[in-house]
């Protein structure tokens, strides 16, 4: 393929979106050299390998880094806990036992899906993006190996553009490929000049842009391959010979933003907030390091006459002087401070340490907490975190499970779902150790109401006010307890059933017992019984 007029007007909408971003870039070179040096290649070119850590003199904000982005993942997307489920938004389905069954079959799948492919280590990266840049992304792409391939890309190749709400549909991707790998990937629509490349040296790299956007002429009466929501386009950046175009049928970018002003499309990060701090106290590390050097090995004195020989200020060096004179070599008095200097670097490591929560997420030394201890911990997080986890529920959890269930449901990678259940909606609820501390601010409402009833039980019949089937499936809920551990509505009618007629069976027995001791006449009774009470009738009566 050549140059086309679709080509020509995405790379003028992506020279409008690269016009956007240039003030950005910038700000994301300086904190990630200080932050996240591994990435910082925004504006800079560097060598694949080379050190990059020469502006660092403390690492604490590296280690705060870590600690946030491995915080985030424990408590949004932990692999060894449950993060969300599937729930029906009609509540009539949703207390069906066998729709919440298949619902949990489903979720079971989906967490399978996550854990055999690559999520974690892409979604850790993610994290590290997100706490850094302050925009992340993640491209979800259906894979014929792995069904599901994750790949968290970096903030230099994006450029993104939001709708009229304020979400965002439009990316645009500029990366290097190979050129043998384009070749693989794309087949005979390279161009000649890639073809060229690739004989003479298959891994030079060529820069390539892909744009997914809305589709202008989406028909949702036609489920063609032609006629998908959104667009894609992959093209050779330089000449804009087109590769391929295609589509997907969700959006299969995940663009979460940590926080955002009303009037930016790009997020703001906890990094951006540390960088003064960050900067200074790099400063501050250098000019204490120069302090100590000074002490441990200070400049000297030195008469400028008498000495025979150069000072040697090494370890058992000689250095002579003419005898009678009273000339001595003398450090130099510099008057540092080192204790001022490092508790100067300490309040900044704590002010940069606020900033990323560290001592509200990292555990407490010394004793034991106690329970109340613990809740009042997680209730502190979900009020520092809270306003981030409504942002990234939106933006990153919402889409990411809604792309993958879709993947897995064309893929035929979820159970086969009920008839009944044909047509419906299917909603998302979060279950993440964050969202359980959100809940558990109704959990201990809950629980103190149910105490100080029980203190009224006994001079008032206080829980006749309670449906106690109601309140145990609403407590399972909060707590996460799955469905396929607790009894169907069915089975628990049935046992109160059966539990009920044989309570009345031994009622009828012992008042049957009751008239054979007294010596009436049991027989007309005992016709009126079931067989089990005639039996025992007769058996008192012999």
């Amino acid at each position: 393929m050549a140059q086309t007029d679709l080509t020509k007007s995405l790379k003028k909408r992506f020279d409008k979106l690269k016009a956007n971003r240039q003030n950005w870039e910038t700000h994301w070179q300086e904190v990630a050299d200080y932050m996240l040096p591994r990435k910082a290649d925004v504006t800079k070119t560097r060598s694949k390998g080379d050190k990059r850590t020469e502006l660092i003199f403390d690492s604490s904000p590296l280690q705060s880094v870590d600690l946030l982005a491995a915080s985030l993942h424990g408590m949004l997307t932990n692999p060894s806990t449950p993060w969300f489920t599937l729930r029906y938004k009609d509540q009539e389905i949703e207390n069906d036992d066998e729709a919440k069954l298949w619902l949990e079959s489903a979720t079971d799948a989906m967490y399978v899906a996550f854990n055999r492919s690559n999520f974690q280590q892409e979604i850790f990266e993610l994290y590290h993006d997100l706490i850094t840049f302050g925009t992340a992304a993640m491209f979800i792409e259906e894979d014929d190996s792995d069904i599901i391939k994750f790949s968290t890309r970096h903030i230099n190749e994006i450029f993104i553009a939001e709708n009229d709400k304020g979400r965002i549909d439009t990316i645009y991707r500029k990366f290097k490929l190979s050129a043998r790998a384009a070749i693989q990937k794309f087949g005979e629509a390279v161009s000649a000049d890639v073809q060229t490349k690739a004989k003479k040296d298959p891994y030079e790299e060529i820069e390539i842009l892909h744009a997914v956007y809305p589709r202008s002429d989406f028909n949702p009466n036609k489920r063609d391959k032609a006629n998908m929501p959104f667009e894609s386009v992959y093209m050779e950046y330089k000449n804009g010979n087109e590769l391929s175009v295609g589509g997907f049928r969700e959006f299969p970018f995940v663009v979460p933003r940590y926080l955002k002003a009303s009037n930016e499309i790009y997020g703001r990060s906890p990094a951006m907030t540390a960088l003064p701090d960050v900067k200074m106290l790099n400063e501050m590390s250098k000019t204490t390091i120069k302090a100590a050097q000074k002490q441990v090995d200070p400049p000297l004195l030195v008469p400028d006459d008498g000495f025979l020989l150069p000072v040697r200020t090494v370890p058992g060096g000689l250095n002579f002087y003419r005898s009678g004179t009273r000339d001595r070599i003398e450090p130099l008095n510099i008057g540092a401070n080192n204790p001022l200097g490092l508790n100067m670097e300490q309040q900044r490591r704590e002010s940069i340490r606020a900033v990323f929560y560290v001592n509200q997420l990292m555990l407490q030394q010394g004793p034991q907490m106690t329970a109340t201890e613990v809740i009042q911990r997680n209730e502190e997080k979900m009020r520092l975190l809270g306003p981030v986890l409504g942002r990234l529920q939106s933006e990153l959890l919402k889409p990411l499970i809604d792309r993958v269930f879709a993947v897995l449901l064309r893929n035929n990678m979820l159970p086969q779902a009920p008839e009944f259940l044909s047509g419906r909606d299917v909603e998302i609820e979060y279950v993440s150790p964050l969202a359980k501390a959100q809940k558990s601010t109704e959990l201990q409402s809950i629980m103190r109401a149910v105490e100080i009833l029980g203190s009224l039980a006994n001079v008032a019949p206080v829980f006749d006010y309670v449906n106690f089937d109601n309140l145990v499936k609403h407590l399972a809920d909060i707590v996460g307890v799955p469905q396929k551990i607790l009894k169907t509505q069915s089975q628990v009618n049935a046992e109160r059933q059966a539990e009920a007629q044989q309570q009345e069976q031994m009622q009828q027995m012992q008042q049957l017992q009751q008239v054979a001791k007294a010596g009436g006449d049991i027989a007309p009774l005992a016709k009126a019984l079931p067989e089990e009470a005639r039996a025992v009738a007769n058996a008192e009566v012999e």
